[in-house]
């Protein structure tokens, strides 16, 4: 019996050498070996409509076609060129801005010496300072970033925010648009750095599409003329973003800022396929979504012809719009009325820096809690997509943009402590996954 049971530790201890030796060996190999980096069988799966199936990007770049051609684009995800895992997602949009300008590039700064804005009413206003920033030290913003007081028109400021982006895991860039020549009342035109906008978002397989603002003068024909010109300048880009619909069509989508400020009845001449000067059914027609502020706009929305609403607004409470507890009701509206609902979140509030009588509308990061909170939020009302306001609206506070510690003889500006610069990003990657992880149960 002894012996016995000496054979059997003997033969179970060669056992065992033999599969650790395996182990190791198969530990050698690099990928280049013969092992798939992906699941087995993922590495042969089809292109399904002119689409990878989500399947199978995970592991792996696809072959981008030429950045003046029209690259085929799965609306879910795609590989980046940034982020940890190199995973985003076109179901994420981001609100940018490339309003900033440095003496550098622009010959003086530009809205980071933006002014401190009165309040309207003159009895409330004068007990507020008045004035500008004076920058770099002094900026108009309650945070400093990690880049300094940059210029958009930098190439390396432009390559560091695609990069940023791109580890966020938001796929889509919803660039602030003004018509050639136009600007918002402390800027100056910027409709000519477009171009580099979609090369660098292309080299990091980022979408772009367009924040359609209340420029002077913006009407119905107005943006009639804008949808024309934006589609017949980049709508072949390899980084134009364009939205498949359920029925497999691939469409430009466009946001419309205070959309509220054009009635429905002149939005329909635009949107409705009996319109004086409709899009629809044209070359250009697009999905166009509104933004939502009252609790009426809904209906406006709605007659006016709009494909859908967002929000905008990272304060919650600010609107009826950007409130959380209403989104489940709007969504529920827009299901009925086959609107898409875009809820927007943000990663807190913080204007006072040009608006320094407006801290009632202030809402504190508390380390990350509150954009979690409205992040959750979003997803409980189960949306076809989410925006993040913002990458980079740092006047308002709601940038994730990196932010450092910054102290001057004047100011000591808020940061992202006790986390590092990355952490905003890091939480939206986070939850982009998290996202589209549950819309893969909801679409079962």
């Amino acid at each position: 019996m002894a012996r016995l049971r000496r054979k059997a530790c003997v033969a179970v201890f060669l056992f065992t050498l033999f599969i650790f030796g395996s182990l190791m060996g198969l530990r050698t190999l690099k990928p280049s070996d013969g092992i798939s980096d992906l699941a087995p069988g993922l590495d042969f799966l089809p292109l399904i409509g002119g689409k990878l199936d989500r399947r199978s990007v995970a592991r792996r770049h696809p072959t981008p076609a030429p950045p003046g051609q029209p690259q085929p684009q799965n609306t879910k995800e795609a590989m980046s060129n940034s982020g940890p895992d190199g995973i985003v997602f076109y179901d994420v949009h981001i609100f940018y801005s490339t309003w900033y300008g440095a003496p550098q590039m622009d010959g003086r700064y530009i809205h980071w010496d933006h002014i401190l804005v009165p309040h309207w009413d003159p009895k409330i206003a004068s007990s507020y300072p008045r004035g500008r920033h004076m920058p770099p030290e002094d900026i108009g913003s309650s945070f400093y970033p990690e880049l300094g007081a940059y210029s958009s028109r930098d190439p390396a400021v432009l390559e560091s925010h695609m990069e940023q982006i791109g580890a966020s895991a938001a796929g889509v860039l919803v660039v602030s648009w003004y018509p050639p020549g136009l600007a918002d009342d402390n800027g100056e035109p910027t409709e000519d750095l477009v171009p580099a906008v979609l090369d660098a978002a292309y080299r990091h397989n980022l979408k772009v599409t367009f924040h359609i603002q209340a420029y002077q003068g913006r009407n119905d024909q107005s943006v009639h003329d804008n949808i024309k010109y934006i589609i017949d300048r980049y709508g072949d880009h390899g980084a134009f973003y364009k939205f498949t619909t359920s029925n497999g069509k691939s469409m430009p989508f466009f946001y419309i800022y205070d959309s509220y400020l054009t009635s429905p009845e002149s939005w329909s001449e635009l949107l409705s396929p009996t319109g004086s000067h409709s899009l629809r059914g044209s070359a250009y027609d697009s999905l166009f979504i509104a933004l939502i502020v009252e609790e009426r706009h809904k209906h406006d929305i709605l007659a006016a012809g709009f494909d859908g609403m967002y929000t905008y607004f990272a304060s919650n409470g600010f609107s009826f719009g950007s409130s959380h507890h209403n989104w489940k009701a709007i969504k529920a509206f827009c299901d009925a009325n086959n609107l898409l609902f875009i809820p927007s979140v943000g990663p807190g509030y913080i204007d006072t820096s040009i608006r320094p009588w407006n801290n009632h509308n202030t809402r504190n990061r508390v380390n990350g809690r509150y954009y979690e909170t409205a992040l959750q939020a979003a997803l409980n009302v189960r949306p076809e997509m989410v925006t993040i306001t913002s990458f980079n609206e740092w006047h308002e506070g709601t940038q994730i943009e990196r932010a450092i510690p910054k102290k001057t003889v004047s100011r000591v500006y808020l940061d992202y402590q006790p986390h590092g610069p990355e952490h905003f990003l890091e939480l939206t990657r986070n939850w982009a996954e998290q996202f589209n992880k549950e819309k893969e149960q909801w679409l079962m």
